[in-house]
């Protein structure tokens, strides 16, 4: 690594550390601030306008992974935009494998918010990807074309997210989900919203093991943004996957 590549700037202080021995941090209009101390942050939250100039923010990215059923249900479809427009208002950048149903929805939610949204496509092209896989592409900031299928791209989704969300789903969204638990990934799940959703309690019960991960439920979409933001402000960003240091992804 170039020397320097590692370094990030406390916007209060000013002092300039190893993002790894960062103290403390802070997430503001869905921008990631690092702090040598938990002082420094709470005097960067209380006049943010000063401080937010003496360094970049690294934008943060949450995946919504979830059922891609042509025609959701009509009130799940509104949760999932409702979601989508959460992220928006947070400054988040959206993550979704580009396809139908509640994560298109969710991304409709977004940009109705002016927000960014990345679509992650199993397709090889544009081309591919709307007369192959059926998948939509007008709700996308910027499409990421993998060529790896349905299944190869959800490695793509997790480990470009930082934070992910489960919203309803089946076989393949559960694919996803098991990805992003044993990658010790902050998780959040919009409860109610069926499909998996239902049973991932019982389904972390019979994984039995401590990858890291940690899981959120709520059934108010903003409510599980927020909630989000704030564990991963105040925890998660210490080490935000298995692949921080020299943690490696647990197997089984």
């Amino acid at each position: 690594m170039k020397e320097g590549m590692n370094m990030v700037r406390d916007p209060v202080c000013l002092m300039k550390f190893d993002l790894r021995e960062a103290e403390a941090m802070a997430v503001v209009d869905g921008r990631a601030w690092y702090f040598c101390s938990e002082g420094c942050r709470e005097h960067f939250l209380e006049d943010t306008e000063r401080y937010r100039g003496n360094a970049e923010g690294q934008r943060l990215a949450v995946g919504v992974m979830g059922s891609a059923a042509a025609d959701p249900d009509p009130a799940l479809q509104r949760q999932a935009e409702r979601l989508g427009e959460a992220i928006g208002d947070a400054g988040l950048i959206l993550v979704t494998g580009a396809c139908p149903g509640l994560p298109h929805a969710c991304a409709q939610g977004v940009r109705s918010r002016e927000g960014l949204s990345v679509g992650i496509s199993p397709a090889l092209s544009l081309d591919e990807h709307l007369y192959k896989y059926h998948s939509p592409a007008d709700a996308f900031d910027v499409m990421v074309y993998t060529g790896s299928g349905l299944m190869g791209r959800e490695v793509t989704n997790i480990r470009s997210s930082d934070m992910v969300i489960i919203v309803g789903g089946r076989s393949g969204t559960l694919g996803e989900f098991a990805i992003a638990y044993d990658e010790g990934k902050l998780i959040g799940v919009l409860s109610g919203s069926g499909g998996i959703t239902d049973t991932l309690p019982e389904v972390i019960r019979q994984f039995d093991k401590d990858t890291g991960a940690e899981v959120l439920y709520d059934a108010d979409p903003g409510q599980l943004v927020a909630r989000l933001i704030d564990a991963y402000s105040r925890r998660h960003f210490r080490r935000p996957s298995c692949f921080c240091g020299d943690g490696q992804a647990t197997e089984g």
